[in-house]
């Protein structure tokens, strides 16, 4: 409810929006070009019963490359026998290192070209043989630092496995789990009690741009780190 209600009714990303998510090795993508808040299509994921270790949604504010569909965030591809989702926001006009072709951006983002290098580069790296955690998140921190100071680039990328996250300007973060509470939404008059929700072995962890409630202790991350979850909890930083 209130990724829908964010864009374009209580927040100004009305240039499209998208929502991935993994189920097994699978992974589902639902994206629009639409302003979440007008989208049916964002009316139907309302109600959609997500069932996921790992999500990754996002609203967009066009910096590069039109309102259109191939624009839109969250982008997947597939490496190592795993799909992959990258949600960026922020802005990199000046970073458009060379690619060699097994990546290969569909639409006109600074985003998605990113994300493309940061596969290659990682293949380029590692080879055929997929990284564990610990390794791919020293790899993600050496290619960070190559295009961190060049604009602004909070993103979110998983691969189903771990969620890595970079705060350039600004991200938060809260950990959910027993004893589960109520949550408030800033964005609309809705409580959601995880109570009702959970079992008492889940643990969640929510990675955003802004806090999304207004009663839970938010952690603010800081400029310039990056950080990896794994199971709902912070794995490395």
């Amino acid at each position: 409810s209130g990724l829908r209600r964010g864009g374009g009714a209580t927040d100004v990303q009305g240039d499209g929006w998208g929502i991935g998510f993994f189920e097994g090795k699978g992974a589902r993508l639902f994206r629009d070009p639409l302003p979440s808040a007008h989208s049916p299509l964002a009316e139907f994921m309302r109600t959609y019963p997500i069932h996921s270790l790992n999500v990754v949604a996002h609203i967009r504010k066009a910096t590069e490359g039109s309102v259109a569909l191939e624009n839109t965030h969250p982008f997947m591809r597939e490496q190592w026998g795993r799909h992959w989702l990258f949600a960026h926001n922020g802005h990199l006009p000046h970073f458009q290192p060379p690619l060699d072709g097994s990546f290969t951006p569909v639409g006109g983002t600074d985003s998605e070209w990113v994300f493309c290098w940061i596969l290659q580069s990682l293949r380029q790296r590692f080879g055929a043989t997929p990284p564990a955690p610990a390794e791919l998140f020293d790899g993600l921190r050496e290619l960070t630092l190559q295009f961190a100071e060049l604009g602004i680039c909070n993103f979110l990328l998983s691969n189903g496995e771990v969620m890595v996250a970079h705060c350039s300007t600004r991200l938060s973060y809260i950990v959910r789990q027993a004893p589960f509470g109520e949550a408030h939404l800033m964005d609309e008059d809705m409580t959601v009690d995880f109570r009702e929700l959970t079992t008492p072995s889940d643990r969640v962890a929510v990675i955003t741009s802004l806090p999304l409630t207004d009663n839970e202790a938010w952690v603010d991350m800081r400029p310039g780190t990056l950080w990896m979850f794994q199971d709902g909890e912070v794995v490395a930083q």
